[in-house]
Protein backbone atom coordinates (compact mmCIF):
# COMPACT_ATOMS: atom_id res chain seq x y z
CA UNK A 1 0.00 0.00 0.00
CA UNK A 2 1.38 3.48 -0.97
CA UNK A 3 2.01 5.33 1.95
CA UNK A 4 -0.28 8.21 1.35
CA UNK A 5 -3.09 5.53 1.57
CA UNK A 6 -1.96 4.05 4.97
CA UNK A 7 -2.78 7.51 6.33
CA UNK A 8 -6.11 8.26 4.19
CA UNK A 9 -7.38 4.86 4.58
CA UNK A 10 -7.61 5.76 8.63
CA UNK A 11 -10.37 8.19 7.93
CA UNK A 12 -11.09 11.53 9.39
CA UNK A 13 -11.73 11.37 13.52
CA UNK A 14 -12.53 13.77 15.88
CA UNK A 15 -13.19 11.87 19.55
CA UNK A 16 -14.04 14.06 22.13
CA UNK A 17 -15.23 11.32 24.33
CA UNK A 18 -13.45 10.25 27.47
CA UNK A 19 -11.92 12.12 30.22
CA UNK A 20 -9.66 14.30 28.07
CA UNK A 21 -10.83 13.46 24.80
CA UNK A 22 -8.59 12.09 22.05
CA UNK A 23 -7.45 13.82 19.32
CA UNK A 24 -7.44 12.71 15.59
CA UNK A 25 -6.38 14.84 12.45
CA UNK A 26 -5.83 13.69 8.78
CA UNK A 27 -3.79 15.53 6.53
CA UNK A 28 -2.45 13.81 3.06
CA UNK A 29 1.49 12.91 4.43
CA UNK A 30 3.80 14.32 1.64
CA UNK A 31 16.50 3.25 21.12
CA UNK A 32 15.66 2.58 28.32
CA UNK A 33 14.91 1.92 24.79
CA UNK A 34 15.40 -1.42 24.40
CA UNK A 35 15.16 -1.91 20.62
CA UNK A 36 16.09 -4.51 18.24
CA UNK A 37 16.97 -4.96 14.23
CA UNK A 38 14.13 -2.70 12.37
CA UNK A 39 12.50 -5.61 10.42
CA UNK A 40 9.07 -6.91 11.16
CA UNK A 41 9.84 -10.05 13.21
CA UNK A 42 8.07 -11.02 16.36
CA UNK A 43 9.81 -12.20 18.98
CA UNK A 44 7.97 -11.55 21.88
CA UNK A 45 4.76 -11.74 22.83
CA UNK A 46 3.50 -9.72 26.20
CA UNK A 47 0.76 -10.74 28.30
CA UNK A 48 -3.11 -9.93 26.26
CA UNK A 49 -1.33 -11.69 23.55
CA UNK A 50 0.62 -8.36 22.36
CA UNK A 51 3.18 -8.96 19.99
CA UNK A 52 6.44 -7.26 20.28
CA UNK A 53 8.56 -5.75 17.54
CA UNK A 54 12.36 -6.72 17.71
CA UNK A 55 12.19 -2.92 16.76
CA UNK A 56 10.23 -1.62 19.69
CA UNK A 57 11.41 1.27 22.31
CA UNK A 58 10.97 -0.30 25.31
CA UNK A 59 10.93 1.83 28.86
CA UNK A 60 11.16 -0.15 31.60
CA UNK A 61 12.12 -3.70 32.96
CA UNK A 62 11.46 -6.75 30.40
CA UNK A 63 10.04 -8.93 33.46
CA UNK A 64 7.58 -6.14 34.34
CA UNK A 65 3.85 -7.96 34.39
CA UNK A 66 2.06 -5.05 32.78
CA UNK A 67 3.02 -3.74 29.63
CA UNK A 68 1.50 -0.33 28.29
CA UNK A 69 1.68 -0.15 24.68
CA UNK A 70 0.81 3.40 23.78
CA UNK A 71 0.56 4.82 20.26
CA UNK A 72 0.78 8.80 20.12
CA UNK A 73 1.42 11.42 17.38
CA UNK A 74 4.06 14.27 18.15
CA UNK A 75 2.00 16.75 17.27
CA UNK A 76 -0.75 15.32 19.04
CA UNK A 77 -1.70 18.16 22.10
CA UNK A 78 -3.63 15.54 23.86
CA UNK A 79 -0.82 12.90 23.71
CA UNK A 80 1.53 16.11 25.01
CA UNK A 81 -1.20 16.51 27.85
CA UNK A 82 -0.81 12.91 28.87
CA UNK A 83 2.78 13.17 28.53
CA UNK A 84 3.10 16.61 30.84
CA UNK A 85 0.44 15.87 33.55
CA UNK A 86 -0.26 11.65 33.54
CA UNK A 87 3.37 9.77 32.31
CA UNK A 88 5.87 11.23 35.37
CA UNK A 89 3.56 9.31 37.88
CA UNK A 90 2.93 6.29 35.81
CA UNK A 91 6.52 6.23 35.66
CA UNK A 92 7.78 7.21 39.31
CA UNK A 93 4.87 4.53 40.92
CA UNK A 94 4.70 1.46 37.84
CA UNK A 95 7.87 1.91 35.59
CA UNK A 96 10.64 2.79 37.66
CA UNK A 97 9.37 0.30 40.38
CA UNK A 98 9.56 -2.74 38.01
CA UNK A 99 5.24 -3.75 37.91
CA UNK A 100 5.12 -2.10 34.48
CA UNK A 101 7.00 -1.56 31.03
CA UNK A 102 6.23 1.03 27.90
CA UNK A 103 6.74 0.27 24.51
CA UNK A 104 6.29 4.14 22.62
CA UNK A 105 4.69 3.45 18.56
CA UNK A 106 4.68 6.17 16.93
CA UNK A 107 0.99 6.71 14.97
CA UNK A 108 1.73 10.03 13.59
CA UNK A 109 -1.26 12.44 12.24
CA UNK A 110 0.03 14.40 10.11
CA UNK A 111 3.30 15.31 7.97
CA UNK A 112 4.88 17.44 10.64
CA UNK A 113 5.08 13.94 13.04
CA UNK A 114 5.96 11.92 10.55
CA UNK A 115 8.70 13.60 10.17
CA UNK A 116 9.55 14.07 13.76
CA UNK A 117 9.16 10.29 14.44
CA UNK A 118 11.55 9.36 11.61
CA UNK A 119 14.17 12.00 13.69
CA UNK A 120 13.28 10.29 16.57
CA UNK A 121 14.09 7.43 16.03
CA UNK A 122 17.76 8.34 14.83
CA UNK A 123 18.38 8.45 18.54
CA UNK A 124 19.79 5.59 19.89
CA UNK A 125 19.27 4.51 23.82
CA UNK A 126 17.65 6.61 26.99
CA UNK A 127 18.07 9.19 24.53
CA UNK A 128 14.91 8.42 22.23
CA UNK A 129 12.91 8.65 25.29
CA UNK A 130 14.93 11.82 26.39
CA UNK A 131 13.98 13.74 22.92
CA UNK A 132 10.42 12.21 23.06
CA UNK A 133 9.51 13.78 26.22
CA UNK A 134 11.11 17.32 25.12
CA UNK A 135 9.25 17.54 21.86
CA UNK A 136 5.91 16.93 24.33
CA UNK A 137 7.20 19.62 26.24
CA UNK A 138 7.82 22.25 23.91
CA UNK A 139 5.52 20.86 21.14
CA UNK A 140 3.15 24.28 20.69
CA UNK A 141 7.23 25.79 20.31
CA UNK A 142 8.01 23.73 17.49
CA UNK A 143 4.74 22.67 15.84
CA UNK A 144 3.69 25.87 15.54
CA UNK A 145 6.43 27.71 14.27
CA UNK A 146 6.63 29.25 10.94
CA UNK A 147 9.91 26.89 10.49
CA UNK A 148 8.41 23.61 12.15
CA UNK A 149 11.17 21.50 10.77
CA UNK A 150 14.22 24.55 11.69
CA UNK A 151 12.37 24.26 15.16
CA UNK A 152 12.21 20.49 15.35
CA UNK A 153 16.25 20.40 13.79
CA UNK A 154 17.26 22.46 16.80
CA UNK A 155 15.68 20.48 19.01
CA UNK A 156 17.44 17.48 17.49
CA UNK A 157 20.58 19.33 17.80
CA UNK A 158 20.54 19.31 21.81
CA UNK A 159 19.66 15.52 21.72
CA UNK A 160 23.19 15.17 19.68
CA UNK A 161 21.80 15.08 16.11
CA UNK A 162 23.71 17.64 13.31
CA UNK A 163 21.22 19.19 10.46
CA UNK A 164 23.15 17.04 8.12
CA UNK A 165 22.24 13.34 10.26
CA UNK A 166 18.58 15.38 10.93
CA UNK A 167 18.00 15.97 7.28
CA UNK A 168 18.89 12.47 6.32
CA UNK A 169 16.91 10.94 9.02
CA UNK A 170 13.78 13.02 8.17
CA UNK A 171 13.85 11.52 4.65
CA UNK A 172 14.71 7.92 5.44
CA UNK A 173 12.26 6.49 3.36
CA UNK A 174 12.89 2.88 5.04
CA UNK A 175 12.03 4.55 8.41
CA UNK A 176 9.13 6.16 7.25
CA UNK A 177 8.03 3.43 5.68
CA UNK A 178 8.41 1.39 8.76
CA UNK A 179 6.96 3.99 11.07
CA UNK A 180 3.97 3.55 8.64
CA UNK A 181 4.00 -0.41 8.54
CA UNK A 182 3.83 0.22 12.64
CA UNK A 183 0.97 2.61 12.28
CA UNK A 184 -0.89 0.47 10.36
CA UNK A 185 -0.77 -2.85 12.39
CA UNK A 186 -1.98 -1.11 15.71
CA UNK A 187 -4.95 0.26 13.23
CA UNK A 188 -5.40 -3.65 12.18
CA UNK A 189 -4.29 -5.54 15.40
CA UNK A 190 -6.18 -3.07 17.85
CA UNK A 191 -8.38 -0.67 15.84
CA UNK A 192 -6.59 2.09 17.25
CA UNK A 193 -7.66 5.28 14.95
CA UNK A 194 -7.08 8.19 17.32
CA UNK A 195 -4.18 9.50 19.63
CA UNK A 196 -3.18 8.99 22.47
CA UNK A 197 -4.53 5.11 22.28
CA UNK A 198 -3.05 2.57 24.85
CA UNK A 199 -3.34 -1.41 24.88
CA UNK A 200 -2.55 -2.30 28.39
CA UNK A 201 -2.06 -6.44 28.71
CA UNK A 202 -4.84 -6.38 25.80
CA UNK A 203 -7.12 -4.07 27.22
CA UNK A 204 -7.43 -1.32 24.73
CA UNK A 205 -7.59 2.34 26.69
CA UNK A 206 -8.84 5.17 24.30
CA UNK A 207 -7.33 9.15 25.62
CA UNK A 208 -5.26 11.29 27.36
CA UNK A 209 -6.54 9.40 31.24
CA UNK A 210 -6.07 11.09 34.36
CA UNK A 211 -3.27 9.33 36.60
CA UNK A 212 -6.22 8.14 39.03
CA UNK A 213 -8.23 6.40 35.58
CA UNK A 214 -4.57 5.21 34.53
CA UNK A 215 -4.00 3.52 37.55
CA UNK A 216 -7.69 1.89 38.38
CA UNK A 217 -6.95 0.25 34.80
CA UNK A 218 -3.26 -1.22 35.36
CA UNK A 219 -3.92 -1.91 39.10
CA UNK A 220 -6.29 -5.09 37.61
CA UNK A 221 -3.13 -6.48 36.40
CA UNK A 222 -0.59 -6.01 39.01
CA UNK A 223 -0.75 -4.72 42.73
CA UNK A 224 -0.04 -1.72 43.62
CA UNK A 225 1.82 -2.47 46.85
Amino acid sequence: MKRRNILIGMGVLAVGAGVGGAYALLQEPAKTAQTGSGNAQRPQVAAGDMPIFADDRILGAADAPVTIIEYSSLTCPHCASFHRATLPQVKADWIDTGKARLVYRHYPLDRLALRAAAAANCIEGDGFFGFIEVLFQNQERWSRNQDPLGALQKLAGLAGLSPEAFDACIADETEITRILEIQTDGRDSYEVASTPSFVINGQKVIGARSYDEFRQVLSTFAPEA
